[in-house]
């Protein structure tokens, strides 16, 4: 089997009633936090960097406004780890005598456990002109903090040439948590939805310089070129930024720079004199990325290394901290190394999981399912896994059969095991709000809802109709979804059925922008604006550990996700959703899992077909 495991799901699936409807989803000038940093001009940070020290092992510096000197500092921490990884944190000072409100949200159980034993210890400061400060990164490459102005990059000490930088152009900005003054209104709507925003604005932006770079890529997921197109400059009709925000978005446009299901914060460079870099930012909220055309700062008066090629990029996020890896390659393969030692490899599927998938919305019943598994027989045609959809449950509800449809579901699982073949069934975040139905009786009691801003259970509007969404951030509760994969608890599986995550972004039909409001409010306080990105690969990560557990450790899980983030590799497979049966979607299916493949996610396909329309002869043989 070739070991890029090249292949392709058959999959007819299914998503919201809502068909792509511009208005429908918010731009970057309705989007505040994207607005104020799109208007920034270069130069405009003044930060400068001080008390610069190692501590622990890391380099550590206060970071000030130098027009306010007497202002919070922010608190940066450089760490350095085998393989040419640094890392760089920016926070709130949490130990000073004015705190922040709340602290704020750095993701967890993203960056793999194994991780923390990489790091170097570092002994030495080395003071340089400027005035600059410069650590041992790997055998030939330094990273340098410039104090004033603050500006981090990683120098090839053999050229002296840069690798990767940060603020190089000064537009840092970093909006601290505070008390709401008496005359502000911090609530911001979109359509018909108001978003209280209870600790303001906390947004977060930065340049990002690739040097040597003839082209940037990543930045999954969004249907456009593999080579990411500038999004403003000289010579560029101006155009929205890419953006990551996990949605549900039906029928997608098949050349935009939109966000789609999933995403990964994962930019790489490459360019025919150096080779490859790569830039990681660990947050979850929304972000909106520029690409910059060359030219773009002419008149900023900023002055930057002549000699080599360079590619800027502007980084915007609604929340969050400054959680940054650089990976200087310098091959393209050496940059998947890197990012794979943060955030873990793919999984290693199952030989059936990379065959021929055969599923439409919806098998009727268990004669249908035969019927369509002799035909398969009949022309002679493999195949190893038949997927059932939502009308297979007793109304909606997950865990249950129709069992007027499919009254003997354990044997109709049987009779496909016996010629080697698997069943997939679906199983989503949205828990039918029916005091008759165990699963959500029991996730009310034990009060393992996600929770609206005023404290109450999030009801909000999906498949079964009234809905309420699983807290997953919560290590105790993806533990009690896991354990509803058992056969005592999934009545009617066994070992041969495997699960399919749909819906998981999350999808919420009559929320803003078809998915959960920006406030409400996760485990520990978080606003869901917060972990938006990662609420879906939460939700995956718990449904594979759940067959982990199904299997006593022993069999590996097969798990589909439409939604994604970073590491989600660890947990299963994606696709790339709900494609028409047109040309220009096969054309883009392309770019779009060769993408995913260089972010990480190399077990990714697309609706062999497409999802809507019906495809003509030669469309579905392509």
């Amino acid at each position: 089997m070739n070991q890029t495991l090249r292949f392709t799901f058959l999959l007819l699936l299914f998503t919201t009633v809502f068909s792509w409807k511009k208005d429908e989803f918010r731009n970057c000038n309705q989007t505040p936090f994207c607005k104020r940093a799109r208007s920034r001009s270069p130069g405009s940070s003044d930060l400068i960097a001080t008390q610069i020290t190692i501590s622990d092992g890391d380099l550590t510096a206060n970071l000030i406004p130098k027009s306010q000197p007497d202002s919070k500092p922010l608190i940066l921490t450089l760490s350095v780890h085998h393989d040419g990884i640094l890392r760089l944190k920016i926070d709130e000072d949490h130990h000073s005598s004015h705190n922040p409100p709340k602290k704020r949200f750095q993701v967890p159980d993203v960056v793999v456990s194994s991780f923390a034993t990489t790091k170097l210890w570092l002994q030495r400061l080395t003071s340089e002109e400027g005035p600059s400060s410069s650590v041992y990164l790997s055998d030939g490459y330094s990273a340098v903090i410039r104090h004033d102005p603050f500006e981090l990059f990683i120098r090839d000490d053999n050229s002296g040439d840069r690798v990767i930088s940060l603020n190089s152009h000064g537009l840092f900005d970093f909006e601290q948590l505070r008390e709401k003054n008496e005359d502000e209104n911090w609530e911001e709507s979109f359509r018909t939805h108001t978003d209280k925003r209870p600790y303001g604005p906390q947004s977060i932006s930065f340049d990002v310089s690739f040097y040597d770079a003839d082209f940037v890529y990543g930045i999954p997921e969004r249907a456009t070129s593999l080579a990411l197109k500038p999004t403003r400059g000289p010579n560029v009709e101006e155009s929205e930024p890419y953006r990551l925000f996990n949605l549900d978005v039906f029928e997608y446009i098949h050349d935009s720079p939109f966000g789609l299901y999933g995403s990964i914060p994962f930019m790489l460079s490459h360019g025919k004199v150096r080779g490859t870099s790569g830039f990681f930012w660990l947050n979850a909220a929304e972000m909106q990325i520029d690409v910059l055309a060359s030219g773009w700062d002419a008149e900023s008066g900023i002055s930057l290394p002549s000699s080599q090629n360079r590619i800027d990029t502007m980084w915007m996020s609604e929340a969050g901290v400054v959680d940054a890896f650089f990976f200087v390659g310098p091959r393209p393969k050496d940059v998947l190394r890197q990012y794979a030692a943060v955030t873990g490899a793919s999984a290693l599927p199952q030989m059936f999981a990379v065959a021929y998938h055969q599923c439409r919305w919806n098998y009727r019943d268990e004669e249908d399912v035969e019927n369509v598994d002799a035909k398969f027989d009949e022309f002679d045609i493999p195949y190893d896994v038949l997927w059932l959809d939502i009308e297979h449950t007793d109304g909606k509800r997950y865990f249950t059969w129709d069992r007027t449809l499919f009254p003997n579901p354990e044997e109709m699982q049987r009779k496909l095991a016996g010629k080697g073949r698997h069943m997939v069934t679906i199983a989503d975040p949205h828990i039918k709000r029916d005091e008759s139905y165990y699963l959500h009786k029991e996730a009310s009691e034990k009060g393992y809802y996600v929770k609206d801003s005023s404290g109450n259970d999030f009801d909000g509007w999906c498949w079964p109709g009234s809905s309420s969404y699983p807290d997953t951030l919560n290590p105790e509760i993806r533990s009690w979804w896991a354990d509803k994969f058992s056969y005592q608890s999934y009545v009617g599986s066994t070992p041969s059925l495997y699960i399919w995550n749909d819906m998981n972004e999350p999808s919420v039909f009559n929320g803003p922008e078809v998915t959960m409001p920006r406030d409400a409010i996760h485990y520990g306080g978080v606003e869901h604006r917060e972990l938006h990105n990662a609420y879906g690969y939460y939700f995956h990560m718990a449904t594979a550990e759940g067959l982990v557990k199904r299997g006593e450790g022993k069999d590996r899980p097969f798990v589909l996700s439409r939604a994604l983030f970073a590491g989600s590799q660890r947990y299963g497979a994606i696709w790339t959703g709900d494609n028409s049966a047109d040309w220009d979607h096969l054309r883009v299916s392309v770019p779009m899992v060769l993408t995913l493949g260089l972010t990480g996610m190399s077990f990714s396909g697309a609706d062999v077909g497409g999802f809507f329309g019906n495809p003509e002869p030669e469309l579905l043989v392509r």
